[in-house]
Order: C-alpha cells, then sequence, then structure tokens
C-alpha cells in the first residue's frame, strides 16, 4: 500500500506529576490512542508518545506536603501514569519523563544553548504578575475580576531576575502559520482565539527562576543560580524522548509532530510559545493540534475540594476497559467540554453496548449457528455493500478530522440498520433469502469489528474471533 513507510507521530500533553491521574488525562489518552490504532490501521509507521512533566514548584510544594523527597513523590505518580497504558489499553510506543537525566535532560540543555546562540534567550530584572496554578507568569489580560481565567485565583506580584525567551520577535510568523494553516489548530474556535492573542501582543515569556525560589528542576546549562522553567523544559519532551540531542535517527525520522493532542488550559504554551521555541531552533512546526475540551461531573468542575474526581482505576474495575473508552469517547464531544455521571454511563452501557452491539453480535451468530450454512464465508449483495461503503466513508471522514464521538455515532448507525434488517428480513423464518440475510448480516458485523479496532480494540478482537467459530459469548453483560 502507498502508507507502507509514511510516517506519523502522534503525542499527548505530558501530565503533571502533583497528583494522581485523573478522566480527563484519561480521556486525552484515549483519544491519542485512536489516533495512532487508527494510522496503523493505514499502514503508516506510528511512533505515539506520552509521559510525565515532574519540576517545578507546585510538585515540590505537593511533595513537601506529603512529607516525602520530591524524586519519590514523582516515581509514585509517574508510575501511576504509566500504568494507564495496561488500565486503558493504550498502545504508547515510548513513555517520557522530564526527570529522566539520561534521555531528557541532554536534550533540554541543548534546546537552552541554540535559543541562547541564537540571541533569543536574554537575562532581565522582572516585575510581574505570577499564577501558581498555570506556573506562568501572566498578565491582565489573562485576569477576569483580577483572578486568573483558569484558576480562579489571584496572582502574586513577584520581582526577580530571569531569563526570558524572545517570544515576541516570531509573533508575526506565527500568526502566519496559524492563519494559513501550516499549524492547524483544532477545532477552528480554538485556532481562533489563539489568533485573538497574538492581536493582544505577544510578549516575552521568563524561562527561568531563581534556584533559590525553585530548587525542584533543570539547571541553567551556564548558570547554576537558576533554573529552567516549567514550560521550556516540559515542550521539549516532544523531541528529547525521539533523541533531539545525539540528532538520533528516530528524531530524523519522526519530527515533526503529526498531532499533538492537548487540553485547552495548555493551549497558549503549545500553539504560541512552542512554534516560537521550534522556529529559533530552525526545526519543523507540529502539523497539527488538537485540543480537547474538560470533564465536568454532574455539571461541576472535577475537584479534590468537591470531591469529585473520577479515578479511571476505580472506573475501569467496575465497567471495564472498553466500556469506558466507549463512554468518554461517545459522550464527551472531541474538541467541547462533556459531562460525566455514572448514570450516564449506566446508560450508555445498557443502550450501547449490552443492547446494542452486544445484542445485534448474539442474535446473528446465533442465526448462523442454526443455518446449515454456518461455515461459508460471509458474503453481501450490492445494496448492502453500498450501505457498508457509506458508513466506512462517513467513518474515515470524521475520524480524519478527530471527531470520534460522530465516528462511532456511523458504527452506531450500521448497528441500528442490521436491527432493522433482521427485523424486516425474519431470518429465522427458513426460506430462500435466509442464507442471504444471515450472510449480509455476518459482513455487516465483519465490518463493524474492522470500525471498532481503533476505539474498543478487545472488543474487535473478540468479535472478530466468534465469528470465525460462529459462536457468540455475551460481549456485554446488561448492567442490573
Amino acid at each position: 500500500m502507498t502508507n507502507q513507510n509514511k510516517k506519523f507521530y502522534v503525542t499527548t500533553s505530558i501530565a503533571y506529576t502533583n497528583e494522581l491521574p485523573h478522566i480527563g488525562f484519561a480521556l486525552e489518552s484515549i483519544q491519542a490512542d485512536v489516533i495512532a490504532r487508527y494510522n496503523r490501521l493505514l499502514n503508516k509507521d506510528v511512533f505515539f508518545l506520552t509521559g510525565t512533566d515532574e519540576h517545578g514548584a507546585k510538585v515540590a510544594k505537593s511533595a513537601e506536603e506529603k512529607r516525602k523527597d520530591p524524586k519519590e513523590f514523582v516515581d509514585e505518580i509517574s508510575n501511576k501514569y504509566k500504568a494507564l497504558k495496561d488500565l486503558l489499553n493504550l498502545s504508547n510506543d515510548d513513555f517520557i519523563r522530564t526527570t529522566d537525566q539520561k534521555r531528557h535532560w541532554p536534550s533540554v540543555k541543548k534546546v537552552w544553548l541554540k535559543l541562547k546562540e541564537k540571541g533569543d534567550i536574554y537575562k532581565k530584572k522582572y516585575k510581574g504578575l505570577y499564577c501558581s496554578g498555570c506556573e506562568a507568569f501572566i498578565t491582565k489580560k489573562d485576569l477576569k475580576d483580577g483572578k486568573c481565567i483558569i484558576h480562579q485565583k489571584e496572582p502574586e506580584a513577584i520581582e526577580e531576575e530571569n531569563y526570558f525567551f524572545r517570544l515576541s520577535k516570531y509573533s508575526g510568523e506565527i500568526e502566519k502559520l496559524i492563519k494559513e494553516g501550516t499549524i492547524k489548530i483544532i477545532p477552528e474556535t480554538k485556532k481562533n482565539e489563539n489568533l485573538s492573542f497574538i492581536k493582544q501582543g505577544l510578549e516575552d515569556i521568563s524561562f527561568s527562576r531563581p534556584r533559590k525560589d525553585l530548587k525542584w528542576g533543570i539547571p541553567v546549562p551556564d548558570d547554576n543560580t537558576q533554573t529552567i522553567y516549567v514550560w521550556a523544559d516540559a515542550l521539549s519532551n516532544y523531541i528529547s524522548a525521539l533523541g533531539y540531542a545525539e540528532n538520533d535517527k528516530k528524531f530524523q525520522k519522526f519530527w515533526p509532530a503529526d498531532v499533538h493532542c492537548i487540553g485547552k488550559d495548555i493551549q497558549k504554551f503549545h500553539c504560541l510559545i512552542w512554534p516560537g521555541m521550534l522556529l529559533s531552533l530552525k526545526l519543523p512546526l507540529p502539523k497539527a493540534i488538537f485540543v480537547h475540551g474538560f470533564i465536568t461531573v454532574a455539571g461541576q468542575k472535577m475537584s479534590k475540594s468537591l470531591g469529585n474526581v473520577i479515578d479511571p482505576f476505580e472506573l475501569v474495575k467496575k465497567y471495564g476497559t472498553d466500556p469506558v473508552r466507549y463512554f468518554l469517547l461517545r459522550e464527551i464531544p472531541s474538541t467541547e467540554d462533556g459531562d460525566f455521571t455514572y448514570e450516564k454511563f449506566e446508560q450508555r452501557y445498557n443502550s450501547d453496548l449490552a443492547s446494542g452491539l452486544g445484542n445485534l453480535v448474539a442474535r446473528v451468530l446465533t442465526l448462523a449457528e442454526k443455518s446449515k450454512n454456518q461455515n461459508s464465508k460471509s458474503k453481501t449483495t450490492i445494496q448492502n455493500a453500498k450501505i457498508i461503503k457509506n458508513a466506512w466513508d462517513k467513518y474515515r471522514k470524521t475520524l480524519n478530522d478527530f471527531r470520534f464521538n460522530e465516528a462511532l455515532a456511523s458504527i452506531w448507525n450500521l448497528i441500528s440498520f442490521c436491527d432493522k434488517y433482521i427485523e424486516k428480513e425474519k431470518p429465522w423464518e427458513e426460506g430462500k433469502n435466509q442464507k442471504i440475510v444471515i450472510s449480509n448480516l455476518l459482513y455487516a458485523i465483519a465490518n463493524i469489528a474492522k470500525m471498532l479496532q481503533p476505539f474498543l480494540p478487545e472488543t474487535s478482537e473478540r468479535i472478530s474471533k466468534q465469528l470465525k467459530i460462529r459462536k457468540s459469548k455475551p460481549l456485554f453483560p446488561r448492567l442490573k
């Protein structure tokens, strides 16, 4: 096939290790996994990266509160994030940690020295508003009623001497690249938001903090009184994991990223600062930045203080991996905020998985088992082939645009068509059409199984196995 050797590089953002994983990051990981699995189906050579962002004041403070050494603290949390691979059946090829002094630090230092050599890093005294939630200096434009828009906290006025990155120098170029779609920002609303940020004026940004205030981080290569600031460190993970420091073959092959999957709260860093750094480094830019929304719980923001944080480990333990993957991909619109409740989850499970997909597979395989033609290969009529082709067309189009919920809807429309077809043709009644009807249904289910591969890999495999032996086992026992 033509795509045999075409590379595809997809990343999640790297999760911040000040607290344990919740379903917001599970959503992002699953979305990136679907993109990776889908591109593997297209015979592309895929590299899928995730990892953890482990430096910064918030991490140091959280470790202190737990009376733990920062390294011990981040090791525990990073291991929890690593465990998401098995829990959520993720297919990531690598997991990068910013505390990895062999793999990550050399690339960060190389980035720093190259930016400095270019004249894009300079030292100055600065007085500004610092948001501990963002771990960033913010401006009055980022405030509403005197509070940070994202964290709803008043920033602290800080005066210190730091190194700055000349982001303002690249403002015009970044604007042009976003406008013309060289950097494709999905959805369009986020593209417009970032263009609006640029219009308000991109200022140079702090790239270090005094080491006396921020000991937990990578020291500035030629000034050990300063620590490289969390974003200059974290954003470099996308190239450090590929071996940027050594100009590794993997880096030469896979960079630039085809898609960065990120949450809307960190879009400025990825859509503006990261391209600025790459322009300064003379490196190719990411092709697409896919921005997802937040998950609320019963209409409220997830927070420890409200006690409503949903633990993905508990969720999978209760319902299984594929039902969790299905709910997050189907119920949460891919580029907007979505809501979680156990009631909604169980409703989706029973209606879509148990009564929908599971019931259809069981019905058809039972009919095939009873029919004398059970070992024949499934074929299809022209009319049926047309319906399946239309489902595939819609599926591909929506998946190429990262509209996961709509791609799943196209599969479930096909399931619904099969149910109606069964009721209309009544294949349990013996007659000349019985074998054709069952054959059509088996062919449709084989296609449904293929379409499910990126979304529900385990279920897809189970259906394919059941089709081979023409014997059904319940896929999704109904929840009482």
